[in-house]
């Protein structure tokens, strides 16, 4: 019975060796190097269990395998027997199931996980993560795109696992995910460190059309072209450049965006503490045009102030110009200072200022009734603008042009371009006007003509011309004409073919009209005159005597 007793121990505890040192296929075991040969381990992995396993399962991506007799090493039992008896085992499958539950464990944690860049693969690299190989998206190596990546090949660093598929066997990760959150961290603390109204130096990490960026260890700066110098930067490489060293002032700090604007000008002195006293009102100074606009150009007076000389005070004579015709950049010119406005940073110059005003000149020089010539600027439908000394026009209204023409009509005989004469009528230096007369040359002749002739007179004038309506006469050199109606006083003498031209007649005037320049005779009126005269001389309406004794005795009275 005690015989009995112990075979039945013997087996139960053979069996259960059995059951507890016999692997199970497909999964990890540990095992045993007993040898390394022709580039091969074996190991025994137990119950009389050998297998080989390349030495490269056991090297790292770029490195040389580690592996000597005795060392004990985890390997993956595919299968217990294979052709030669052997078992067949792999390093890398270990290594892989090895990494899969320690990276699922990382992923669940959202923790970091060590790797190294092995290779490169469409789209981005590959990355062994101690077995496991996980694809790192070109986007997701750098903060900034990387242009070589040849330096973090084989690199060891860490890693955040962004997406994992085990059934697939799919990992991706990023590098650039674990750089912005260090990256965050140091800024934290730099900016921790930062005041505004601090002096820093940094370095000049990028240039842009807007200003530059400086690196102050760790966090960049924004450093806006308007906060460079107190004077006007076009470009912020004028006086910046990559890689140097600059000294600025923090300006502002934004807690929530972590954004810093710097400033290199508030280190130097502000020169419009100095602008009144420097630049007085109605003082001429001598600037540099930096800028031409639509509406001006804008004068540097020093570094850091310029001024506006607005269109409107460029010229006197040029007009509805644009600026780039009366001055051009970089060019030096004179300027007077017309207002400052300290508050606004704002300085009003004018640069027609300097210059004497060319209608008070001309109106110093050519006083009225002064003769001028000039060319024909310009035709209008009420008169003509003259070209005149210092760039200026005058102007002949179109009942300035002729005498004896109506004026739409006289306007007919110039062209634009022509050379004439005239007399300076009137300078309104305000107004900017100058009035000009061509008909006033050489003196008006009607009122020479008729300077002693009066409303009653009785001249003597030429007959010129006979028509059916009266007749045409001249008197010194001026035209007039007598109606039908006024050739005498008897209806029937009132006949224009009674004269001849060339005949001499006593008219009377009637009327002296300045303005059409005519004279209103009347032969009529010169005849009723006569009767008036000889009835208060030589009798009345009361004496008897007829009209023909009256006129006879007048006339006797007269021969005598």
């Amino acid at each position: 019975m005690a015989q009995n007793a112990s075979m039945e121990d013997f087996e139960a505890l053979l069996n259960e060796s059995f059951e507890m040192d016999t692997p199970e296929e497909g999964t990890v075991v540990k095992g045993k190097v007993i040898a390394v040969e022709a580039g091969q381990a074996i190991i025994d992995v137990g119950y009389k269990m050998e297998g080989r396993v390349e030495l490269k399962e056991f090297a790292n991506p770029g490195e040389a395998p580690e592996i000597e007799v005795g060392d004990e090493v985890e390997v993956y039992l595919r299968a217990a027997e294979n052709a030669r008896g052997e078992a067949v085992i792999s390093r890398e499958m270990a290594r892989r199931e090895e990494a899969w539950d320690r990276l699922e464990k990382a992923y669940a944690d959202d923790q970091r996980v060590e790797g190294a860049i092995f290779g490169r693969v469409k789209g981005g690299f590959t990355v062994d993560l101690g077995g496991a190989v996980a694809f790192l998206p070109g986007s997701q190596v750098d903060v900034r795109p990387v242009r070589d990546a040849g330096p973090l090949m084989g690199l060891k660093q860490p890693f955040q696992i962004l997406k994992m598929d085990r059934r697939r066997g799919n990992i991706v990760v990023s590098r650039r995910a674990i750089l912005e959150e260090s990256r965050a961290e140091q800024r934290a603390e730099v900016i921790g460190n930062l005041h505004e109204g601090q002096n820093v130096d940094g370095v000049v990490k990028n240039i842009t059309e807007y200003g530059a960026f400086v690196d102050l260890g760790g966090v960049d700066g924004l450093l806006h072209v308007t906060d460079m110098a107190w004077r006007r930067v076009n470009h912020p490489s004028e006086i910046l450049s990559i890689g140097e060293t600059v000294k600025v002032q923090v300006i502002k700090i934004n807690k929530e965006t972590h954004r810093i604007s710097l400033g290199m000008k508030q280190l130097q002195e502000d020169p419009w503490d100095l602008v009144a006293a420097k630049y007085p009102i109605e003082s001429v100074h001598t600037g540099r045009v930096t800028n031409i606009t639509d509406y001006g150009a804008f004068v540097e007076l020093e570094p850091g102030v310029e001024g506006l000389v607005h269109v409107s005070e460029m010229s006197w004579t040029k007009k509805n110009v644009h600026p780039g015709k009366i001055v051009s950049t970089s060019q030096e010119v004179e300027v007077m200072v017309l207002e400052i406005d300290q508050a606004k940073r704002r300085v009003s110059l004018g640069l027609k200022q300097t210059m004497r005003n060319p209608w008070e000149v001309f109106a110093e020089t050519h006083p009225e009734g002064t003769e001028v010539e000039g060319e024909v600027k310009n035709i209008t439908e009420f008169g003509l603008f003259i070209g005149l000394d210092g760039e200026i026009d005058g102007m002949v209204h179109l009942s300035d042009l002729s005498w004896d023409e109506r004026g739409e009509d006289a306007i007919q005989n110039y062209r634009k371009g022509d050379v004439v004469q005239a007399v300076v009528s009137e300078v309104d230096t305000e107004k900017e006007r100058i009035s000009l007369s061509i008909k006033a040359l050489g003196g008006d002749k009607f009122a020479e003509a008729v300077g002693g002739v009066k409303r009653g007179s009785i001249i003597t004038v030429e007959v010129t011309s006979i028509e059916d309506g009266g007749i045409e006469v001249e008197y010194e050199g001026m035209k007039s004409f007598i109606r039908r109606s006024d050739l005498s006083r008897d209806r029937a003498e009132q006949r224009p073919d009674r004269f001849s031209v060339g005949d001499k007649v006593d008219v009377r005037v009637t009327n002296v009209d300045s303005k059409s320049r005519r004279l209103g005779l009347s032969i009529k009126a010169r005849e009723i005159a006569e009767e008036k005269e000889a009835v208060q001389q030589y009798g009345s309406s009361d004496s008897g005597a007829s009209l023909g004794d009256i006129l006879g005795a007048a006339l006797k009275s007269g021969d005598d």
